[in-house]
């Protein structure tokens, strides 16, 4: 007898997001003898918790399709809460609603903590006397998930996208630079990617030529302001301007700059009350530049991971494809398991899809290769392009229109009937 399915989202969105959860959701429609109707869980694992259950199996087709152009997480939403291993009512919860609704197999789309919260919600059901299949389908743009050889998995979908967004705007600023440094010689960009420099790293794919006078400080660079001060004030002799992009983890105190952290503990750089870009700008004006004029600085926001203009078509292809993948393994019971892209080995760019234990990811952590940093700590090397580059694309994404709006997906709010008592999630409860 088919079992019914959950799907759900958790952390922050990419651009290609939905489509990895569209290919779950049409590889499970191919398989009718073992997925029965297809649950969104609203708002993540919040709204499992809440027994708020959107039905995709109701949705119309052409909505569905449209997944592959809608960006970040609108369509079924995502959420920050962390199931805690001291909340095991949180964990009684999920298994409840799963059995209520016969749902024998969980999807999560996301990062390292996901991965973690789909093994241990699959284990704990079981325990319970319920048949869970739990799949983890990999997203982040930081390209953090799994191990620094690239051995559990090559880069994450929603990487390459920001990858792209990142050569897009340094290209673009580069036009901008160079036609107002008489006044604005320096140009302060500040990159996603807390701790782990993919995303600034991105923007030397905006000049493999190293033609640009480009500055790319990365939080693992542990360069002091003093350091990058003269670096900018060197280029600057050089060049006449300055195009730096730093990551907002760049060692500058927390309390300097007044972050917030997230459920998951994550400090939120883009909630904070000073931006490290604005940090650089400060510091760079107030010791002085070579050359007349002054420092300013951009801070690109949530469109670094929200933009489907500047999306990867290689990386709306893949992020269907671990989807699909997913829902394989689902269809093969493997319990347990994360849908994985793996490079394929020579000069011609190619990948297959594989899997790979969910404790395995949850208990790595990959760092940026130092070796892809530059003796100066102000670059990354060719080597580093040539992992990043093909993950861009050639070509750019056709969003259909209507009346001149982008036409994204639009869900209707068919929910499961609720067949549980209410109940509110234990981190939300007031301590008394």
């Amino acid at each position: 007898m088919p079992r019914n399915v959950v799907v759900a989202q958790s952390g922050g969105p990419s651009p290609v997001i939905n489509n990895s959860l569209r290919g779950v959701l049409e590889t499970c429609k191919r398989h009718p003898d073992k997925f029965g109707t297809v649950y969104a869980g609203w708002h993540g694992i919040e709204g499992v918790l809440k027994e708020e259950l959107l039905d995709l199996s109701a949705q119309a087709p052409d909505e569905v399709a449209l997944l592959r152009v809608t960006p970040t997480a609108g369509s079924i939403g995502t959420c920050r809460y962390k199931l805690k291993k001291e909340h095991a009512e949180d964990f009684d919860r999920v298994i409840e609603v799963f059995k209520r609704h016969d749902v024998g197999y969980f999807f999560y789309i996301g990062g390292n903590d996901s991965m973690d919260t789909a093994n241990k919600v699959s284990l704990m059901a079981r325990e319970k006397g319920l048949e869970l299949v739990g799949i983890g389908v990999p997203k982040t743009i930081d390209n953090d998930v799994g191990d620094s050889e690239f051995k559990l998995i090559d880069h994450t979908p929603g990487y390459g996208s920001v990858a792209r967004y990142w050569l897009n705007t340094v290209a673009a600023a580069n036009e901008e630079n160079s036609g107002s440094s008489p006044a604005d010689p320096v140009l302060v960009l500040q990159a996603m990617g807390r701790k782990i420099g993919f995303i600034p790293a991105a923007a030397r794919l905006a000049d493999p030529g190293r033609e640009l006078p480009l500055l790319i400080f990365l939080a693992e660079s542990n360069l002091t302001l003093e350091e990058v001060h003269a670096k900018v004030n060197e280029t600057l002799g050089k060049h006449g301007r300055a195009i730096v992009v730093v990551s907002e983890g760049f060692n500058i105190p927390e309390d300097v700059l007044g972050a917030t952290r997230d459920a998951f503990g994550h400090v939120q750089f883009s909630a904070s009350r000073t931006t490290v870009a604005q940090v650089f700008v400060n510091y760079l004006n107030d010791k002085g530049l070579c050359v007349p004029g002054s420092a300013r600085g951009q801070v690109p926001g949530t469109d670094q991971r929200g933009s489907i203009y500047h999306a990867s078509p290689v990386d709306l292809e893949e992020a269907y494809r671990v989807g699909e993948k997913a829902a394989e393994l689902a269809a093969e019971n493997q319990n347990g398991q994360m849908a994985t892209i793996l490079r394929k080995r020579g000069s011609i760019y190619g990948v297959h899809y594989a899997n790979v234990p969910l404790h395995e990811v949850a208990n790595s952590e990959r760092a940026f290769p130092k070796h892809w940093i530059t003796a100066d700590k102000a670059d990354v090397t060719d080597e580093f392009l040539a992992y990043a580059q093909p993950l861009v694309g050639e070509d750019w994404v056709s969003v259909p229109l209507l009346n001149g709006r982008p036409r994204f997906t639009r869900f209707k709010p068919i929910f499961a009937e609720k067949k549980c008592p209410a109940y509110v999630p234990v981190g939300y409860r007031k301590k008394k």
